[in-house]
């Protein structure tokens, strides 16, 4: 299993050449909405023959998206000339295939013995149905004699097993080679995966405490002292922080993230420490000491696959993990696995931290230091506009601003000598950047319609206050008094252990996976994926939906599958329609074989920035941002097909100035009336991760433009030219 780990794509093809493995014809049917509704209407006939359990979604069971393959009406091995039987009546046929449905002991012996679920069962049978009663008068009468000898009670329906086994194979091809797929998309030992991690005798040091507690500090101390060593963040933002003080400090660090790559030096002399994103670290680099930050992002139902991997794969003498105390459990019992173990230091918080007993009340009790939490931008907006007309400046802070945005907000209200003491913000605040703030001002703790998990609400307040500001005690409190409560039983709550951690699979394995159904599309190679591959307990798949959705916006177009991986993890907004045009104009560009260049980007995004003076106008100005981060992230993996990314770069942060001109412009010029009518796509998280939108990232604070899930693997294997 390590071997086929290590090197599963030509490892796997021997195995099957040698086994005479069969290569399979997979496609999917017809995808228009009339067949497609005539399926579920008669799933749902036949559903309340399956057995009665927990009503699972597209998301818990994938087999739902696998669809049949037509199945010719013609049995091209017919005699013409062979005399038929005389039809069965339909009611016969129905009232036979309905008791087929019923017996229990079929659906389970198709499942144990083929591998056909509940859910596939009920399409194969579907499909199976119609073939009975459209075909086999004149196609199959070996299958009408058994269907007779039925009728005239000689036999049951048991009888059928066969036939329908046969043509379950038929409409899903990949039932031919279950048990191959099945090897390839066997998650269970993820730790083989990292050979160079495997030669190591690694030591761990956990860094645990909450926010304010110095545990990240303790941790870069020991990596400026190291001869070599390498930094994982969460965030853009903290990987390019990390970058300036070491350089600052007069350590030679280098900086990759996804977007971009610095050197302190230049590109022929690399530091030997580096700032990365957790999901560039490249595994087979051997350093002295690498450190882990936010370890407790194992649990991230988008990203956690990247720090999983980093846990297991970071090939250092020492590494140093730093986050809540509540992935220590699952961390020992993973690295138990490996005999390495963990020494844990604990931290407290080094300022005081306490609840109000009182709401906010009205907004004229704002005091210089303060930050207001709301959860939509709308309410950033209004709240803003609000404070500013009883004379108090704002600076504002929330996802989909800038990097470059969110940090001149942040100096503005840092600065003891500006005007602007107060900050309104999204929960972008809990990490990635530093605030000195007095209190945290919740301006609802509910976010959608749901009050906010309780690791959020800590993360959050955590950080009014801080050490070595004027404001080392920090407050917490709610806009709303009938809140308070409700905070204090948030801020109450014990943080729950991880019991699981997020895992995905590598490039090597869709390709190996993709070699047994050379016809299927990538679509379905990642839906089938999911339906067959296998986890351990302590792993749970990391959500695939947005690289499938991004794989069906260019299934028409034409490209090599380890390009289409990559296209499909780029961090751009779906949801956005310039967005998403722009995506899919570059894909088919680039099978083209034609240069995505600066003139001609600019001509697909009409670039023209202007400060804008309404919410719509710096709506657009933020997709655009994030169409030419899109392309930057595409240049460092296709530089000769995306070669203009240092001039685009300079266009990028032109327009992080726009922007932040822009936001004063909007406040000033759009009346409160207007932003409360503006109730659009963008109040809502997104569902996506920092680069894609995750609302799960949301709500710790992640912005959009980090790193793609699952882009660090593919960035990891496209850092050499393709």
């Amino acid at each position: 299993m390590a071997q086929l780990c290590s090197s599963p794509t030509l490892h796997m093809k021997q195995v099957l050449k040698s086994r005479g493995a069969l290569l399979v014809k997979y496609s999917v049917a017809s995808s228009s909405n009339s067949k497609n509704e005539g399926v579920h209407q008669s799933c749902r006939r036949y559903s309340s023959v399956l057995p009665k359990k927990k009503i699972l979604t597209k998301k818990e069971r994938p087999d739902m998206n696998i669809q049949p393959m037509k199945v010719n009406s013609k049995n091209e091995e017919t005699v013409a000339e062979k005399k038929t039987p005389t039809p069965l009546h339909r009611d016969i046929i129905t009232s036979i295939l309905d008791k087929f449905l019923r017996n229990l002991k079929l659906r389970q012996q198709a499942n144990q013995e083929q591998g056909i679920t509940e859910v596939l069962f009920l399409k194969a049978f579907l499909s199976f149905r119609a073939y009975c009663l459209e075909l086999i008068p004149t196609s199959d009468p070996e299958l009408v004699e058994k269907f007779r000898n039925v009728a005239m009670s000689k036999a049951s329906e048991e009888i059928l097993y066969e036939n329908f086994v046969v043509h379950a194979k038929k409409v899903f091809p990949h039932l031919n080679c279950l048990g191959d797929l099945k090897i390839i998309s066997d998650l269970t030992m993820p730790h083989n995966w990292y050979p160079v991690a495997r030669t190591l005798k690694r030591r761990f040091i956990y860094h645990a405490g909450p926010t304010n507690s110095g545990k990240t500090w303790a941790a870069l101390q020991a990596f400026k002292a190291s001869k070599s060593g390498v930094y994982c963040g969460p965030l853009r933002l903290l990987a390019n922080e990390i970058y300036r003080r070491m350089n600052t400090e007069g350590l030679p660090c280098d900086l990759v993230t996804g977007e971009e790559r610095r050197f302190a030096i230049d590109n022929l002399h690399p530091s030997s420490h580096l700032s990365c994103t957790v999901e560039m670290l490249p595994t087979d680099m051997r350093t002295e000491l690498a450190v882990i930050d936010e370890i407790q992002m194992l649990r991230d139902d988008q990203r956690g696959w990247a720090w999983s991997r980093a846990l297991l794969g970071a090939a250092a003498d020492e590494v140093h993990l730093c986050g809540e105390a509540s992935a220590i459990p699952i961390v020992t019992r993973l690295l138990k696995e490996v005999d390495e173990e963990v020494e844990i230091n604990r931290y407290e918080r080094k300022t005081k931290l306490s609840i109000s007993t009182h709401g906010l009340g009205e907004l004229e009790n704002v005091q210089h230091g303060d930050c207001i939490v709301c959860f939509s931008k709308r309410q950033i907006f209004m709240t803003t506009k609000e404070l500013e007309s009883r004379g108090k400046q704002c600076s504002v802070i929330y996802g989909d601003l800038p990097p470059g945005t969110k940090i001149r907000q942040a100096e503005k209200f840092n600065d003891p000598d500006d005007p602007t003491n107060v900050l309104v913000a999204t929960d972008a605040i809990g990490m990635g950047l530093n605030l000195n703030i007095k209190r945290i001002i919740f301006n609802s703790l509910k976010r959608m319609g749901n009050t906010i998990p309780h690791h959020s609400a800590i993360q959050i307040a955590g950080r009014a206050g801080r050490y070595g500001t004027a404001y080392e005690e920090g407050v917490v409190l709610t806009k709303n008094e009938e809140d308070i409560q409700t905070l204090k039983e948030l801020l109450g709550k014990q943080i729950d252990d991880i019991e699981k951690v997020g895992i995905a699979p590598t490039f090597d394995q869709i390709e190996t996976f993709a070699f047994l159904l050379p016809k299927a599309s990538f679509i379905d190679i990642l839906t089938i994926f999911k339906s067959v591959c296998s986890v351990r307990d302590d792993f749970f798949l990391c959500e695939l939906d947005q690289m499938i959705d991004l794989a069906k916006s260019i299934s028409d177009i034409q490209l090599p599958l380890k390009i289409k991986y990559i296209f499909c993890v780029v961090p751009v907004n779906m949801d956005s329609k310039q967005g998403a045009a722009a995506f899919i104009k570059m894909a088919k560009r680039y099978s083209m074989g034609q240069q995505i260049t600066q003139d001609w980007l600019c001509s697909v995004i009409e670039w023209s920035p202007k400060v804008a003076v309404n919410m719509d106008q710096l709506v657009n100005l933020e997709r655009t941002y994030d169409i030419l981060d899109a392309y930057l992230w595409l240049s460092m993996r296709f530089e000769d097909m995306f070669p203009d990314g240092s001039s685009i770069r300079t266009l990028q942060k032109q327009l992080d100035e726009i922007i932040t001109t822009s936001i004063s412009q909007v406040l000033s010029k759009t009346a409160i009336e207007d932003i409360k009518e503006k109730d659009n796509e963008e109040d809502t998280p997104k569902k996506t991760n920092e680069d894609k939108l995750t609302l799960r990232n949301r709500r710790i604070g992640i912005d959009r433009r980090n790193i793609g899930a699952m882009a660090g693997v593919a960035s990891a294997q496209a850092t050499q030219k393709i």
